[in-house]
């Protein structure tokens, strides 16, 4: 069974058994005929590749999306088309920090496929989080 999305095409797949995700949905169909658009993995890396935040997980998730943003404007896209988000923290006990400044950026009615997962580096050792992102534009 799936669910109203205020996205065309876009349906979130109700899952008997689960329990509701906040901010995300377990499964996302999309329908429409489109554009897809594959973001990789974001760090906290200013245009001049200085890193945003040293330390501060706040300040770093801020720069991630704002890069995600760029990202996905740059392809035709916006935070409206995302189906999925990926996410590496280096402490997965920051996710309040990080939903919360996600807030910031996406639409609370956009609530795309999700995985959050703690690992023990990043690319470079000052890093503390990287985020993905799958976007779906439809066509027209």
């Amino acid at each position: 069974m799936t669910s109203s999305d205020p996205r065309p095409g876009v349906r979130r797949v109700e899952t008997p058994g689960l329990a509701p995700g906040p901010g995300y949905s377990h499964a996302v169909s999309v329908d429409v005929p489109g554009r897809l658009v594959v973001v990789s993995g974001q760090i906290a890396l200013d245009a001049a590749g200085n890193l945003v935040g040293p330390g501060d997980l706040e300040a770093q998730t801020r720069q991630v999306f704002a890069n995600l943003q760029a990202a996905l404007t740059a392809a035709g896209a916006g935070w409206e088309h995302v189906v999925r988000l990926g996410y590496f923290l280096r402490d997965a006990g920051g996710v309040g920090v990080v939903r919360a400044v996600r807030a910031e950026f996406v639409p609370a009615d956009v609530a795309p496929a999700a995985s959050l997962v703690e690992v023990s580096r990043l690319v470079r050792d000052d890093l503390l989080v990287e985020i993905e992102a799958m976007a779906v534009v439809p066509a027209g």
